[in-house]
């Protein structure tokens, strides 16, 4: 029980200490970050992509290609600056796991539709397996953020209070 004890310490240590939280949200979201872009540029072909999902009433589907992007960009930054880091982190999390799921609904159909993920080109399709198995990796940082984040002052400072540390 002692080694179980002190090797759960030594991974609380690694995986909450300030480099690799940092290191954690900068890849997440960095990651929305420039998911984002495409889409806010070009929702007309964004939202084609949420059409050929073909889970979404039509109605919805501009709003979708609309509102997720700029979500996406929002949650990207406040992950990066590091304000509400873990709420950040767990609706980022439930994004993904939603990606994950329409995803694999459409690879279980057979269809062959363009992910949408870092592209709003039609034409960029590759294997909705590995964009599944890209999402799951993506992840990571998410989970490593949920479950280690240790906030140290009541109001985080942001990026610049690990970097100074």
């Amino acid at each position: 029980m002692v080694n179980l004890s002190r090797m759960m310490n030594k991974i609380n240590k690694i995986f909450g200490s300030p480099p690799v939280q940092l290191l954690c949200r900068l890849i997440l979201g960095g990651l929305f970050i420039y998911a984002s872009l495409g889409k806010i540029l070009h929702p007309d072909e964004f939202a084609k992509i949420i059409y050929d999902y073909l889970l979404f009433p039509d109605f919805t589907i501009y709003f979708i290609a609309i509102v997720l992007p700029w979500f996406e960009m929002i949650c990207g930054f406040l992950l990066v600056s590091g304000f509400m880091v873990r709420t950040t982190s767990i609706l980022l999390s439930v994004l993904m796991i939603s990606f994950i799921v329409a995803l694999s609904i459409n690879a279980i159909r057979g269809l062959d539709i363009s992910c949408g993920c870092f592209s709003t080109s039609g034409e960029s399709r590759e294997s909705l397996i590995i964009s599944i198995v890209r999402n799951l990796v993506f992840l990571i940082p998410g989970g490593i953020i949920v479950f280690f984040h240790q906030a140290r002052e009541k109001f985080h400072k942001g990026i610049f209070s690990l970097l100074l540390d």
